[in-house]
């Protein structure tokens, strides 16, 4: 899986910098072409002469130590990566990337590579719980940088809690998962709704609901990043679109019937992440309306079901709903994924901690016309939208789910 595959490993300035020796050996045995950039607080922590010895490449700290004049460094390095690994990644630099700094080799290198980036943090409770690093970390993930999130138990500093680098082992599987998912969709053609819609009462008021788009819009950048061609159709989400993502926005139910019928037969796969409201206002007035009355009555009307629709008319499309419920979740799973000839449907108990609307987080159990196929711990939403994605990959690629 590595053989042949130029890995440059990053490694910053915290005690945990000995445990990327480990990652450095591993990679190697693996037979990848390891290239280490050290920070110069990293050399205080292991002496450089370990990863050259451990990666048999000479190893960079100093931007200006250029020791081949055919090539600049940090260029050639950014150039040549297919994947780029920051183990352990400090809240320093993970805050200049964030805010794109380039003050020494590694900031410089990470700033110049096309390469995907894949990230350790490991520093103390405190610091990764402060809301500046997670928010550079929402930053680099709404960017497509991927994270393996640090482990919980005694830190050096003497406390307990998060923000202990992942062992080597984990972060080395890590990258394995990587390169085997990479590719996984290429030459497919994913179609994902996502957000919440918008239903007018008038020009200044309208029904709509929590959406954030979180999930849709992770679900739209890890398919791209498995090589996929996506189509994100997006309500109302405040939320920029990935990175090689094409975004249709719409605001009703209706906009977003439209725009995914008129996509629909040439997608492989359509991913339902979208709130889509089930009701709209029986009248929409033109102006504003005055409160005259101590009571308003407002008459609402069906809206037609998107995955419904979509679920009578799929031939070839790999069809997945979402579900977002309260209660009697496995009950009301399957009964929506047989009614609305879902080949996948993705449920979670909205008022489960860590799950639902606005959350970075989610925690999801995965159905198909037999039951449950699989139940996902609390997760991330990127990590949440790469497990079903790769389900997604290994069904298709069998031929499950097509009429």
């Amino acid at each position: 899986m590595l053989r042949n595959k130029t890995i440059v490993l990053g490694v910053s300035g915290g005690i945990a910098a000995y445990k990327a020796a480990a990652i450095c050996s591993k990679l190697a045995q693996a037979g990848a072409d390891v290239r280490v950039i050290m920070t110069e607080s990293a050399t205080r922590f292991i002496a450089p002469l370990t990863f050259q010895t451990l990666s048999r490449h000479d190893v960079i700290v100093d931007t200006f130590d250029e020791k081949d004049a055919s090539v600049v460094s940090h260029i050639d390095l950014a150039d040549r990566a297919d994947l780029v690994v920051v183990a352990p990644a400090t809240a320093n630099i993970i805050g200049k990337m964030a805010h794109g700094l380039a003050d020494d080799m590694l900031s410089t290198t990470l700033l110049a590579t096309t390469a995907p980036v894949l990230v350790a943090p490991a520093m103390n409770v405190h610091m990764y719980a402060h809301p500046a690093v997670q928010a550079n970390m929402e930053t680099l993930a709404r960017r497509g940088v991927l994270f393996v999130e640090p482990g919980t138990g005694q830190l050096a500093c003497g406390y307990v809690g998060k923000g202990r680098l992942e062992e080597p082992e984990q972060i080395v599987e890590a990258i394995h998962r990587f390169f085997m998912e990479k590719g996984q969709l290429r030459g497919k053609k994913v179609l994902v709704t996502a957000g919440g819609t918008v239903e007018r009462i008038d020009p200044v008021r309208y029904l709509t609901n929590d959406s954030s788009g979180k999930m849709g819009y992770a679900i739209a950048e890890a398919a791209r990043s498995m090589g996929a061609e996506v189509t994100l159709v997006t309500g109302k989400a405040s939320l920029p679109v990935p990175e090689g993502v094409k975004a249709i926005h719409v605001e009703s139910a209706q906009n977003m019937l439209e725009a995914v019928l008129e996509r629909f037969p040439d997608s492989d796969i359509v991913i339902k992440a979208a709130a889509v409201a089930d009701y709209r206002p029986a009248e929409r007035a033109m102006q504003k309306i005055k409160k005259n009355e101590q009571e308003m009555t407002l008459t609402l009307v069906k809206n037609e079901d998107i995955l419904q629709t979509i679920g009578r008319m799929k031939k070839h499309q790999y069809l997945v709903g979402f579900a977002a419920e309260t209660e009697r979740i496995d009950e009301y799973a399957m009964g929506k994924l047989l009614k609305k000839n879902c080949d996948l449907l993705v449920a979670n108990d909205v008022t489960q901690e860590g799950a639902g609307f606005g959350t970075d987080t989610n925690v999801v159990r995965l159905y198909d016309k037999n039951g449950l196929v699989k139940s996902l711990p609390i997760m991330t939403k990127q990590g949440v939208a790469r497990e079903l994605l790769t389900l997604i990959a290994e069904r298709t690629t069998k031929g499950e789910g097509t009429n």
